[in-house]
């Protein structure tokens, strides 16, 4: 079995792309087998093949190999044995091949030649390729003269350099006599032969050091040609004239460049006025980033080209009188390059494999194998080895049977020459990877997990996370052919354990690995922009946040070098602090954090003023972008190029990049990406078959610039959907249907002509197949005939005319349903008490429900109470709904002493199934209400007639019922209470021996056998005895009368203030005067002869007291007892004094008492005014 791979022990470290890049091309290398196992050899360094040196320095040929046992190596010159022991001046190193040929007081050609190093052991040989070792020259300039040049003005001139032939060629330089190179332009240039050419000379060309140089670089050395003499007249100039070429000649031209080498075209012309130069591929575009014109577009370099390159280039020579075209045919040929070099090949005994060696190259390569470095065909035959073209088959090995097997492959440009051993060994596994390696990675990037591993027959590699979870090849983990593990996007998650097993038929083997993932690295809060005045202090300051477990370091740079060693600079935890600030410290700073695994950096620039008033700058938003270019053109990327305008003093923060899809979208503008401000490019990904434009639009801090033009149009080939439609619904609306609905692609989601969905659907838990139908231009697709509510899975995929969508995520839902079949059954009542009975019944079966169960409705009626003989003609149904699979539930406020029925349902998203056959169930008896009614129908000195009816709900059988009644005095004292029982049929009642003009109060209750119902209550007062003097209030206790008392104690008290005052001051007291003067509006005038006070009202007094009210019995009479209590209530919040005076509210209204009049000029005595009313 073959195997190739390579053994590696790097940790990976976030932000090396570049050692990311060379990892995974080892992926696909050569075999490592381990130095201890036996092995044939291996070439690991040589020469290059063209070998140039310096007769001044020693030659050192490379060529090292490895091996079991060591290699010993020999060497071959010009296809001959070459003993280097038997030459003094060559050296082979020991335990290698290189040789080291000591040249020095020797002629070096002796040397030179053609060398091949072979690194023979035990189990097969390895050649090296051929190396062509070759002196370096330098040729002195032949000797010749140069004849003066005189020409007219505006004519076209040739200086020739034609230097000597060097090993490798000098390089060709124009200069004077003081050796300073002469000025090129568009008019005078320096072709790649040497010459220089004039488009048109001028008086100024005149000089007489046109001097060529060339410049030997292995030997350091430089030639120089004799001076050329120019003289330019102008008695007569040559007049303006078409452009034509002077290199190449003629319309057209050939070149042939070899793949992966530079082509240079170049095309020089003359003409008055000097032609401009134009470049043209015919049936292509000169737009990739390996093309770059020189010599001012006079030069066309295409780098690293391919046969993608060949064709007919056209330049073109422009000046006002015309043009001259010249083509040049370009041909690609290729010598032979690699499509699968041969790779090292270890096989268990009698299994089979294969050598490989695939080229390609213009023209074919022929491909020569050859064993232990003799061709294959002069070796004796072996049945086990078939040659096959490029392919050596190994049928059955067997041990002993190593080798090492050279293939060559040759055209007339030149050959490759790769080894490759077979090893034939029966080994268990091992693992190379060194134990409990610690892997740290940074969220987000790329993990590699290694498990380099060895073994014959080869090892199975199998990954396990923290021990128990299998890690397979998917969205999220990749395992490479060489046992590395990759984590795609590392999360915190993927922390922890893992271990690999490297698995054969002779053995098993584990290693145990660590991932850390780690927090990245970031800074919150970024320098700004500063305008600091010279002589003040700048801050800038950096606040990063990263993973606990990492130390960071922070590293300031101005103008990216390190900042001044000043005392002026001083770094902080997070801030960098520029004291005293000077001109020279303007620049941008920027602050960088690394940590072990990744780094983050900002900047920010600081502009230094005078401190002396300056006219203030102006902030603008930017100048747009310009210039807009297209590059490295993918089906699925670009490359968008820009030139920055200006930004008026405010640094640009960002640039906006934007498309418009001109064929899905037109007119509409998009935000496609940003960049830093600092960027001139960004990689654009794109999608398929859409036709893009860009614009550019840049942000400084006062706002967004007008948008650049658009660039050129781009369209990308079309290909299959990348994506399916999102949010599948899956609704049963109607019995034997099912509508399947989708969020439909936009236009840029489609990625090709031809959109439609493809609606797959099949019942689930069943062994169907998948049937499918195509929707275009609709979101939604109905199935019909389906079961009634059953699931079926439900799977829609985008297609177009270039092949499906991933394969889409799997919906289930259900079918549309019905009304269900059944009823409950088994309905049992148990009834708790009169207003509470609990429902029972079997639940319906699952299949009968026909949709998705919501539950059960009890449906519940009186029928009529049990003392009733008929039935309530309305009959008040009540509905109570218990969701989900219940079987039973409880019926709340029913009326005691009563007959009901119920029925029950069950009932889905559909609506109600059939009723169950009615239950009847009846409610035992509970305390009645209370009376309909009860009232005082008349009254009497000592008796009062009272009248009542029964309640409206008895609830049971009435047993009777039960008076309280007791009597209230004026200070809401209530007597003692006295009880009296009635019968169910008395309704009517006389109380006597009752005490006159007494209020009474009453409590009446229905009662059952279950025991008394509510209350309802009444009061009344008996008549009064006009013939026995009434009860006496104690009028001093009343609120009203404290009240009017202390009004006019406190009038007397302003008067008595006011008059003494006024006898201080010695006269009578002006009322009158005072009155007038002052209108106070509560005084009236008091009368002139005695001093007395004129008509005076207490308007307070009329009003009734806060909260009065009538008693219920009506108005209390004039001639009745004014101390009457007016206000009575059980539970009320009146309260008695220490003397045993009732504070409280009164409900009677009381008549207002009107003083007319004045009866004394004195004002009365308090204590008087108490005793009179007694």
């Amino acid at each position: 079995m073959a195997h190739s791979t390579a053994d590696g022990n790097m940790v990976w470290v976030s932000g090396s792309g570049a050692a990311l890049l060379i990892f995974l091309s080892h992926m696909t290398s050569a075999l490592e087998v381990p130095l201890d196992l036996p092995q044939p050899p291996t070439i690991t360094l040589q020469s290059p093949k063209d070998y140039i040196f310096d007769p001044r320095e020693n030659i050192v040929i490379h060529c090292e190999a490895k091996g079991k046992p060591h290699p010993f190596f020999s060497w071959t010159r010009n296809g001959t044995h070459f003993d280097v022991e038997k030459d003094s001046k060559v050296l082979m190193k020991p335990g290698s091949g290189t040789l080291v040929i000591d040249i020095s007081g020797e002629k070096a050609e002796a040397y030179e030649g053609t060398y091949q190093c072979t690194a023979h052991n035990d189990h097969g040989t390895a050649v090296s390729n051929n190396f062509v070792i070759r002196q370096s020259r330098s040729p002195l300039w032949s000797k010749e003269r140069n004849d003066a040049i005189t020409v007219q003005r505006g004519v076209s001139l040739v200086l020739q350099c034609r230097p000597p032939a060097g090993l490798p060629p000098p390089l060709i330089l124009w200069m004077d006599n003081n050796l300073q190179k002469l000025p090129l332009d568009q008019r005078v240039s320096q072709a790649l032969n040497g010459d220089l050419y004039f488009a048109n000379v001028l008086p100024e060309d005149t000089r007489s050091d046109y001097i060529c140089y060339a410049r030997f670089p292995h030997t350091r050395t430089i030639q120089q040609k004799q001076p050329i003499s120019v003289t330019v007249l102008d008695n007569r100039p040559e007049g303006e004239h078409r452009p034509g070429f002077m290199l190449p000649l003629g319309p057209a031209s050939t070149q042939m460049v070899l793949r992966g080498e530079t082509l240079v075209l170049e095309c020089i012309a003359e003409g008055l006025p000097t032609p401009e130069i134009s470049w043209q591929k015919d049936g292509g575009e000169l737009m990739s980033s390996r093309i770059s014109l020189h010599n001012f577009k006079k030069m066309l370099k295409i780098s690293d080209v391919n046969e993608a390159d060949a064709g007919d280039y056209r330049c073109t020579a422009t000046n006002k009188l015309g043009t001259a075209h010249h083509v040049i045919k370009v041909t690609v040929k290729a010598a032979p390059f690699w499509i699968s070099a041969p790779r090292n090949l270890i096989l268990a005994p009698n299994e089979t494999g294969i050598v490989t060696c695939r080229v390609n190259g213009e023209p074919k390569p022929q491909i020569s194998w050859f064993v232990n470095g003799v061709p294959i065909a002069n070796t004796p035959e072996d049945k086990s080895r078939k040659v096959e073209d490029d392919t050596v088959i190994l049928s059955t090995v067997q041990s002993g049977s190593s080798a090492v097997y050279q293939c060559n492959a040759s055209n007339e440009f030149g050959y490759l020459m790769a080894n490759a051993f077979v090893s034939v060994l029966a080994e268990p596994p091992r693992v190379l990877t060194p134990p409990n390696q610690v892997y740290q990675v940074i969220t987000n990037n790329p993990a590699l997990l290694h498990c380099s591993s060895f073994g014959s027959p080869l090892p199975t590699i199998t990954w396990f996370k923290d021990s128990q979870t299998s890690v397979k090849d998917g969205d999220q983990y990749v395992i490479h052919e060489n046992g590395t593990l990759e984590i795609h996007v590392a999360q915190p998650l993927n922390s922890g354990k893992y271990t690999c097993i490297a698995t054969n038929n002779l053995g098993i083997k584990e290693n145990h690995v660590f991932l850390e993932v780690k927090e990245p690295t970031r800074i919150l809060r970024q320098p700004e922009y500063k305008v600091v005045q010279r002589g003040m202090s700048a801050v800038f300051e950096c606040k990063v946040k990263h993973d606990h477990s990492l130390v960071p370091t922070m590293t300031w740079l101005k103008d990216n070098a390190e900042l001044p060693d000043d005392g002026r600079f001083a770094v902080d935890t997070d801030r960098l602090n520029i004291k005293d600030v000077t001109s020279e410290d303007e620049g941008t700073y920027t602050c960088i954090v690394n940590t072990t695994l990744d780094r983050d950096s900002a900047s920010a620039m600081l502009t230094v003023v005078e401190a002396t008033p300056t006219p203030a700058i102006v902030y603008e938003k930017p100048d747009p972008p310009t210039d807009l270019e297209l590059t490295d053109q993918t089906d699925r990327s670009v490359q968008l190029t820009w030139i920055p305008g200006d930004d008026h003093n405010s640094p640009t923060q960002k640039f906006l990049i934007q498309y418009e899809d001109l064929l899905h979208q037109p007119g509409t503008w998009n935000n496609l990406t940003d960049v830093a401000g600092t960027s001139t490019t960004a990689q654009l990904n794109l999608s398929p078959f859409v036709y893009y434009s860009f614009r550019v639009l840049a942000l400084n801090h006062v706002g967004y610039s007008d948008p650049s033009q658009p660039s050129r149009q781009y369209r990308t080939n079309p290909a299959a959907p990348d994506e399916n439609p999102s949010d599948v619904q899956v609704v049963g609306t109607e019995p034997g249907s099912l509508v399947i609905s989708w969020t439909q692609l936009t236009g840029l989601q489609s990625n090709g002509p031809g959109l439609e969905y493809k609606v797959q659907w099949r019942q689930k838990d069943t062994d169907t197949d998948w049937s499918s139908q195509n929707v275009a231009n609709d979101s939604k697709f109905i199935m019909t005939g389906t079961p009634t509510f059953v699931p079926f899975e439900i799977k829609v995929q985008a297609i177009n005319d270039y092949g499906s969508g991933p394969e889409p995520e799997l919906v289930v839902g259900y079918s549309g349903e019905d009304l269900p079949l059944s009823a409950p059954e088994s309905i049992q009542v148990m009834v708790n008490n009169g207003t509470l009975a609990e429902v029972h019944w079997e639940p319906v079966s699952p299949n009968s429900v026909r949709g998705n169960l919501q539950g059960y409705k009890v449906f519940y009626w009186r029928e009529r109470g049990l003392h009733e003989t008929e039935e309530e003609k309305d009959h008040k149904e009540q509905v109570l709904m218990f969701s989900g699979n219940r079987s039973e539930g409880r019926l709340p406020g029913l009326q005691p002493y009563s007959l009901y029925k119920l029925f029950i349902k069950v009932f889905n998203s559909k609506g109600d199934g059939p009723p169950s056959p009615n239950k009847t169930f009846e409610t035992p008896e509970g305390v009645p209400g209370s009376p309909s009614f009860l009232n005082i129908v008349s009254s009497s000195l000592d008796s009062i007639t009272l009248e009542w009816g029964p309640p409206k709900n008895s609830n049971g059988r009435l047993a009777g019922y039960t008076l309280k009644y007791q009597a209230v005095n004026n200070t809401n004292e209530v007597g003692p209470a006295k009880y009296m029982n009635f019968l169910a049929n008395e309704t009517r009642i006389t109380l006597g021996n009752l005490n006159a003009s007494m209020l009474y109060k009453f409590y009446l209750s229905a009662k059952t056998i279950k025991g008394s119902g509510h209350i309802i209550t009444e009061e009344g007062f008996t008549v009064m005895d006009t013939a026995v003097p009434s009860r006496q209030v104690d009028i001093a206790t009343q609120g009203w009368f404290i009240g009017l008392m202390c009004a006019i104690a406190l009038l007397i008290l302003v008067l008595l203030i006011v008059c003494f005052i006024k006898r201080n001051k010695g006269g009578k007291y002006p009322v009158k005067e005072k009155e007038e003067a002052h209108q106070d509006p509560e005084i009236q005038p008091m009368k002139e002869d005695d001093g007395t006070f004129g008509e005076y009202s207490d308007t307070e007094d009329h009003k009734p007291l806060k909260g009065s009210r009538t008693p219920s019995n009506g108005t209390v009479r004039r001639d009745e007892s004014d101390d009457s209590l007016v206000d009575y209530g059980e539970g009320g919040d009146g309260q008695f004094n220490e003397d045993g005076s009732f504070i409280g509210q009164y409900s009677g209204k009381k008549e207002k008492d009107t003083h007319e009049g004045n009866e004394s000029s004195e004002a009365p005595s308090p204590v008087n005014a108490m005793n009179s009313f007694v």
